[in-house]
């Protein structure tokens, strides 16, 4: 959000001298709560640790010890103690009845006023008019979105006229190295399937 800003300052063709006193928020010895702590939940805890984070996580299934051990992270049974420490609020669950609308008007106010939420599930994860009004009001400091619900949001959507959010079209996967990998994966499934064997990265209903 910071930086997306300060971009559009340096190409502006009105910018006459940069402000003296245009101030971020430090990620450095941060608290981030990650509300789903699967696979990628847990990369980007490998990738907080980088930055001295402290690492808050909840999730249905607590991780082993020495997983939680090995990033520094710390559970939280009740997402609400989460919401309530955290400087970041990172969503990266699936979508699902019980997902859906996870963060609303409640869990909003018990975040920090100084807080950030970011999204990289699913859009339908938040009730985006709690989080208009949660923006607007200053209830949270920021938002940031890689998904929106429906994508791409309507032209008129009160989300794109506030000032305290960015919001990028779904590219979370969105390299060269991504794509392949993910289309090799899929081939060697459909290859799998077709030669009768395993099926690699079969997904399981629980």
């Amino acid at each position: 959000l910071f930086s997306h800003s300060g971009c559009q300052i340096a190409i502006s063709p009105d910018t006459e001298h940069f402000a003296v006193d245009w101030l971020g928020v430090e990620v450095t010895r941060a608290t981030l709560g990650i509300i789903g702590m699967g696979s990628i939940g847990y990369k980007v805890a490998q990738r907080a640790k980088a930055f001295e984070m402290k690492i808050l996580y909840h999730n249905r299934n607590r991780r082993k010890r020495a997983e939680e051990q090995a990033v520094g992270a710390h559970y939280c049974e009740k997402m609400d103690d989460l919401l309530q420490q955290s400087d970041f609020v990172l969503l990266v669950v699936n979508l699902s009845p019980e997902t859906r609308k996870l963060i609303g008007k409640r869990e909003l106010g018990l975040m920090k006023p100084t807080a950030t939420l970011i999204n990289i599930s699913r859009g339908a994860v938040i009730d985006q008019d709690a989080l208009v009004e949660a923006l607007q009001k200053k209830i949270i400091r920021a938002a940031a979105l890689d998904v929106t619900y429906p994508e791409p949001l309507p032209r008129d959507h009160p989300l794109l006229k506030l000032n305290n959010i960015i919001i990028t079209p779904h590219i979370g996967t969105a390299t060269v190295q991504a794509i392949r990998m993910m289309a090799e994966e899929a081939i060697t499934n459909m290859l799998a399937v077709l030669n009768g064997q395993r099926i690699p990265s079969e997904v399981v209903p629980k």
